[in-house]
């Protein structure tokens, strides 16, 4: 009887450690025919409520971006471009600094094909993905496509349920999702609140370019005209309406053209691109320094001259050559402050060139076609003047420090270690203290008027400027720096991830046991299982296992909230072997250790695929962050809750390690 009770007992342990093994994302497919030879694979996820799973386009140094790879490739058929994929959203993480791109609900992604094999039948594509909430989980899954071998197949769409089983258990045949896709799938979009976001920054770059000496003194000249040429006050609002419509529709097809040249899609992916960091970091260089006074950018008289005789024709036509000459005349003021705007909305991709240009010309418009409709508020505007080149010199700073964002994106992509932290701060604190020692007159450049003395706001701007460049120089020592957490590099990509100075200073003239290794809380560590055990054994400690993730976002959320506690800290520094185990860790294992689960049937290929298939083998789960106290014969030491996960009280975390840590002392 006392046996019957141990095998139920067995049995209902493993079944409900079996319930922790999630499996938030749900695979089906179908393929679509377009031609006799050209197909779509259509691959839809169905994602469980509270869960998110992370787009291809996610950057690089956030969470683990979806990889989807096709199999049996040479020689059977071709790939048409990228795989397509359906709207997601975007959010900016803290923890990691980056934008991560992300679908809920749903998530459809289509691949199209070209068979070149007559033969060919099969398809078979593989999806590596991430799905997080309050823990992570690492997945792929493989989906079958069934191709038509015969050119009379009918043109409808060939439809084939596809769940498969993933690399790591088998999951039920879900209700397949009837998804509607065209050949041509609609440009990904962007979030409101992103759109918002650039259309206000934009909207504060049009009224920065209306500052400019190319610019400003043409709004009485334009004033003028319409005064001139309007035989009644109704005609004159009729006109000066008409041309700010113009100036808008200008730039907003400046915007259309390049969605159009570049697309949406490859516009998403400019921002984790190293060449286009590169051109993008020279191209903001080349803006500055013409800001600056080194030089103009002007586009050919011959272009003014020819619209300014269009421009004398009258009518509505007449007005819309105004606009265009405007913005070639005042290009040399305009020029960088777009090429800017259309480098960082292109950067968002989807149609954010657009309502970047929309913002734009939204500002530089409205004064000109308000002060047109109004003539009499002309006496309230500020007279021309050497602050017009101030404030142009201003915008050169400002671009020279964005353009500076750019090469560091560069660098972090390419972990070269060239442009750390440290560096990029020094630039910023050089750039935007030369612009205060400007504003308060001690530098003079090139096409700076004579100065006798400076005004009151030129004064409050330098206080405003020198004050934020002071607030940059602890960075230099580690601080965190809150309020540009945006732009530079993260901590740990630095000479001192732990700051001049601090702990990092001291632990590294300690000498570390075999195979370990300190993280940037000063915590010794082991990612080598067995040399972590070895260890413990040495020195008679229980060990803690950490599952993590290098793009375990809910990770770094522990390990920056909890264990820099100060009694979890003490704990995990002097009682405990910490070994840390990533299950995303990409690199492949030797040949000789790659095998087929044995427990999932799933192919053990890297690292990261070792460390799962151990998490689900023996504790039926496979969420990062996971943690489990165990002693020198890895045997659970917490009874009642033998692992934990994402919890960010603190105390709970004690408590759980300090019962542990006692059972191991009885």
């Amino acid at each position: 009887m006392k046996k019957l009770l141990f095998i139920l007992f067995a049995f209902f342990a493993f079944a409900n450690g079996n319930s922790q093994i999630k499996k938030p994302v749900k695979w089906t497919s179908k393929t679509e025919k377009i031609s006799d030879t050209e197909f779509n694979l259509v691959m839809i996820a169905t994602i469980d409520a509270g869960w998110h799973m992370y787009s291809q386009f996610t950057p690089d140094g956030g969470p683990l971006p979806l990889v989807v790879t096709v199999k049996n490739q040479k020689g059977n058929f071709e790939l048409l471009g990228k795989a397509k994929e359906s709207a997601y959203k975007k959010e900016f993480n803290k923890d990691f600094e980056v934008d991560e791109y992300y679908f809920e609900g749903t998530a459809t992604v289509t691949q199209k094909v070209k068979i070149t094999n007559p033969k060919t039948s099969k398809i078979v594509v593989n999806l590596d993905f991430q799905a997080c909430l309050n823990q992570c989980i690492n997945d792929k899954v493989d989906l079958s496509f069934d191709i038509p071998v015969s050119v009379e197949v009918d043109q409808a769409t060939v439809i084939q349920d596809t769940t498969k089983k993933d690399t790591t258990s088998v999951v039920k045949k879900e209700f397949k999702q009837e998804v509607v896709i065209a050949p041509n799938l609609e440009p990904k979009k962007e979030d409101k609140k992103g759109l918002w976001s650039i259309f206000f920054l934009a909207f504060l770059g049009g009224f920065a370019a209306l500052l400019t000496p190319c610019v400003f003194p043409m709004i009485p000249m334009t004033v003028s005209f319409f005064t001139k040429q309007s035989k009644t006050p109704a005609q004159g609002k009729r006109n000066a309406l008409i041309y700010g419509i113009s100036i808008i529709g200008i730039y907003v097809i400046l915007g259309l053209a390049v969605t159009a040249i570049f697309g949406a899609d490859a516009l998403n992916a400019l921002s984790t691109n190293v060449w286009f960091n590169v051109i993008f970091f020279v191209l903001l260089v080349f803006f500055a320094t013409s800001f600056l006074g080194a030089f103009e950018i002007m586009l050919p008289n011959s272009w003014a001259n020819k619209v300014d005789r269009q421009a004398d024709r009258g009518g509505i036509i007449g007005i819309l050559f105004m606009a265009l000459a405007l913005a070639i005349v005042s290009f040399s003021c305009t020029g960088p402050i777009v090429g800017t705007l259309l480098v960082q909305a292109a950067s968002s991709g989807g149609i954010a060139p657009i309502i970047g240009m929309l913002g734009f010309s939204s500002a530089l418009a409205l004064p000109f076609m308000l002060f047109a409709m109004f003539p009499g508020w002309m006496h309230s505007l500020p007279k021309s003047g050497g602050w017009l080149n101030t404030v142009k010199v201003s915008l050169g700073f400002l671009e020279l420090a964005l353009a500076f964002k750019f090469l560091s994106n560069a660098d972090l992509v390419l972990q070269l270690h060239w442009f750390e932290r440290e560096v990029f701060l020094a630039i910023w604190i050089a750039i935007f203290g030369t612009w205060g020692i400007y504003l308060l007159g001690k530098i003079t450049l090139p096409h700076d008027s004579p100065l006798t003395h400076i005004s009151v706001g030129r004064l409050m701007l330098a206080l405003v400027v020198l004050s934020f460049t002071f607030y940059m120089i602890p960075g230099l020592f580690g601080a965190p720096l809150k309020l540009i957490s945006a732009f530079p590099p993260p901590e740990e990509y630095s000479e001192s991830p732990n700051g001049v100075g601090g702990s990092s200073a001291v632990l590294t003239s300690e000498k570390l046991p075999d195979g370990a290794e300190k993280n940037k809380h000063g915590l010794v560590l082991f990612t080598d299982y067995e040399k972590g055990l070895a260890y413990a054994k040495e020195v008679n400690k229980p060990v803690l296992l950490d599952f993590t993730g290098h793009a375990c976002v809910n990770c770094r959320k522990m390990e920056n909230n909890v264990w820099t506690d100060k009694n979890v800290s003490q704990i995990l520094k002097n009682e405990v072997v910490l070994i840390s185990l990533f299950a995303d860790d990409k690199r492949e294992l030797p040949k000789s250790e790659q095998h087929i689960s044995s427990s999932t049937g799933a192919e053990i290929v890297t690292i990261g695929d070792k460390w799962t298939d151990f998490m689900i083998t023996k504790y039926k789960t496979n969420t990062q962050p996971l943690y489990v106290l165990v002693d020198l014969e890895g045997i659970n030491l917490n009874s009642i809750t033998p692992t934990t996960s994402y919890d960010p009280d603190a105390r709970l975390y004690e408590n759980w390690l300090k019962q542990g840590i006692a059972n191991f002392k009885k």
